[in-house]
């Protein structure tokens, strides 16, 4: 299984998964909330840096998870600019790249084996209203992996058009991308159909 876990020995590697899931959500939720001026902005870039220096990944992992989303910050930033002043597009952005990084710290030092038992064990009280913890926790797993094989997908594309000296427009990217993306997804289908998910 495709994982995002760097393995380490700090305090934040070594946190029970449930409990450090509830404060990295109670931060990002505190982040999200920050008013949309350029103080806020640097006060989220401050507390992402300070997570990543405290938790022991560093700032070369913290760059790493930067370079990873740069093209949602490209993104959010340039449609805010669309419908709002620099200022509160620039807060936005900050606090939308600091969600991602801090959310990201929960997958970096926590094994989705033990990720995935806290979900299921958090959901065993709602078992009496039909919900089914396994399964729940099998979707998680299903949308936590799919990420970085989109990426790694990504990755063998552009590969592939360096290689047969292709140009890096657009349509002959997205294009293979979709067909690999929507194999994967088929194959994933039905490796979940044959161990008898539906």
């Amino acid at each position: 299984m495709l994982t995002l876990y760097r393995p380490g020995t700090g305090w934040m590697h070594r946190a029970p998964a449930g409990p450090k899931a509830l404060v990295l959500l109670v931060v990002v939720l505190v982040v999200s909330l920050l008013p949309s001026t350029y103080a806020a902005a640097i006060a989220t870039g401050v507390v992402a840096v300070l997570a990543y220096l405290v938790t022991g990944l560093g700032v070369g992992e913290l760059v790493r998870q930067i370079l990873a989303v740069r093209w949602v910050i490209v993104i959010t930033f340039g449609a805010q600019l669309i419908f709002l002043q620099t200022e509160p597009a620039v807060a936005n952005t900050s606090r939308v790249l600091a969600a991602l990084l801090i959310a990201a710290l929960l997958v970096l030092t926590t094994r989705i084996g033990d990720l995935l038992d806290a979900v299921e064990r958090a959901l065993q009280p709602f078992t009496r209203i039909g919900v089914d913890p396994a399964r729940v926790a099998l979707v998680l797993a299903v949308a936590m992996t799919t990420v970085p094989v989109l990426v790694r997908i990504a990755a063998g594309v552009r590969e592939a058009q360096k290689a047969r000296g292709v140009g890096g427009g657009l349509t002959s990217f997205a294009i293979p991308f979709l067909v690999m993306s929507l194999k994967h997804a088929d194959d994933l289908g039905d490796a979940l159909t044959a161990r008898g998910v539906r």
